[in-house]
């Protein structure tokens, strides 16, 4: 699944540093093994049966590829990112796992273009929407995009993660100005079924992988020192909140 503007920005992309585009996509490949349980929850209680066809846009380094592909195995998946990088590690793991007949990768900025995806059966879409521009007129074409009765699934954060009892969640980006928004309303407007709505409270105690997540994000919000000084402390985790919404068209 894919998050946040602290390096999760793989709906449509932002330029990045090479350095930082390092950082984000460590954070991306931890953001999928740490929250690997809640995301397979959230693709099991979807609404849909069988998919063929999926579409996982922003996929990123393939959080949501590989969740969606185990789920479904008679399903190929297409996955659309605006980074280069993102989708040459998604490809290698789809080749080291053994899975690269049944992946497609499109490079695409949904800002300037809409890719050919097919008709996609479900559309899975995951901390990417909120990274657009005009993201009402991206969920036109989503529902223009997938086949009759098919599926949207929108999967979003308040805000940034959180490590400390005392931290409340950042929402606020001037650069995402649509970062925690209401999707439900959006995507009734835009011509969708909302079937379900649901908030997922995550909680992630201590481990080597959550000292990096917090590292990562902590130095770029404090600094290097301050960051070391926090990852000090012995009441560490992850905290974080994903809204799911599940709309049909």
């Amino acid at each position: 699944m894919s998050d946040h503007g602290h390096g999760h920005g793989h709906g449509h992309g932002h330029g990045h540093g090479h350095g930082d585009s390092e950082d984000q996509a460590e954070i991306l490949d931890l953001d999928a093994e740490l929250l690997a349980s809640h995301t397979a929850d959230i693709i099991d209680r979807l609404p849909t049966t069988g998919p063929r066809q999926i579409v996982d846009l922003g996929a990123g380094t393939g959080a949501g590829t590989f969740a969606l592909l185990e789920r479904f195995p008679e399903a190929h998946v297409t996955a659309v990112d605006s980074s280069v990088d993102h989708l040459q590690r998604l490809r290698t793991k789809a080749g080291e796992r053994g899975l690269a007949d049944r992946v497609h990768t499109v490079l695409a900025d949904l800002d300037t273009d809409w890719p050919d995806v097919g008709t996609p059966d479900l559309i899975w879409a995951s901390a990417s929407l909120h990274h657009l521009t005009d993201p009402g007129h991206t969920l036109r074409q989503l529902h223009k995009t997938l086949a009759p009765g098919g599926l949207l699934a929108v999967v979003e954060l308040a805000g940034m993660p959180t490590f400390f009892p005392e931290q409340a969640p950042d929402g606020h980006d001037e650069r995402l100005p649509h970062r925690g928004a209401d999707w439900g309303p959006k995507l009734t407007e835009a011509g969708f079924t909302v079937e379900d709505e649901r908030t997922i409270t995550v909680h992630i105690e201590r481990s080597p992988a959550v000292e990096r997540y917090a590292h990562i994000v902590l130095r770029r919000q404090v600094g290097p020192e301050a960051a070391e000084a926090a990852l000090r402390r012995d009441d560490l985790a992850l905290r974080t909140e994903r809204t799911v919404w599940a709309a049909r068209k």
